[in-house]
């Protein structure tokens, strides 16, 4: 059922990419011209038809890909499960996928999507060091993102901290954020 990401997946590995990332980022983010207007399914498929994006790419398929996991070396860099199939354990299957066959044992994880930490708590992972948030001025930043590992890992890297302003998940931006719902 979970097998690596093949250029047959790519239309619907884009479809749940630009879906996903509409449905969880556009209310924190309020981009309305990125998530319309930049973020399409025909643009996305082109650039994750590279093969040093789709070679880290394993996709669940039971006839249907249902979801995506993209692995750099032991990052998750991305976790998304199609809207429609979520809560069928298709996440959790991907999740443990990860942690087993490649060792997966950190990812980043925006702090305002409470719904993916807690789904990568239930799943082991937890906050090694929360980021502030804070910039320079003090303020406490929207986008900020904290970096989860893996409490089971063996092999876990130095802490650290990404925060990006004004970037929105999506092409040739933010790769590292998830959505995993189970």
């Amino acid at each position: 059922m979970i097998r690596k990401a093949e250029k047959k997946d790519l239309s619907r590995i884009a479809e749940i990419l630009v879906f996903d990332k509409r449905m969880n980022y556009r209310s924190i983010f309020k981009n309305d011209d990125y998530s319309f207007h930049v973020l399409q399914v025909l643009d996305v498929a082109k650039e994750y038809a590279q093969p040093e994006i789709l070679d880290h790419i394993f996709v669940y398929d039971d006839g249907i890909v249902k979801g995506l996991i993209h692995l750099e070396q032991t990052e998750i860099a991305e976790f998304y499960v199609d809207h429609f199939f979520q809560n069928q354990g298709i996440g959790a299957a991907l999740m443990e996928y990860a942690k087993q066959e490649h060792r997966a044992d950190h990812l980043w994880v925006l702090e305002k999507n409470e719904r993916a930490i807690r789904f990568y708590e239930a799943h082991g992972f937890s906050f090694r060091a929360k980021a502030s948030g804070s910039g320079d001025d003090g303020i406490r930043h929207k986008d900020a993102r904290n970096r989860m590992t893996f409490s089971g890992g063996q092999h876990e890297e130095q802490t650290k901290r990404r925060t990006f302003s004004g970037a929105v998940p999506g092409i040739g931006g933010l790769r590292s954020e998830s959505r995993d719902e189970n």
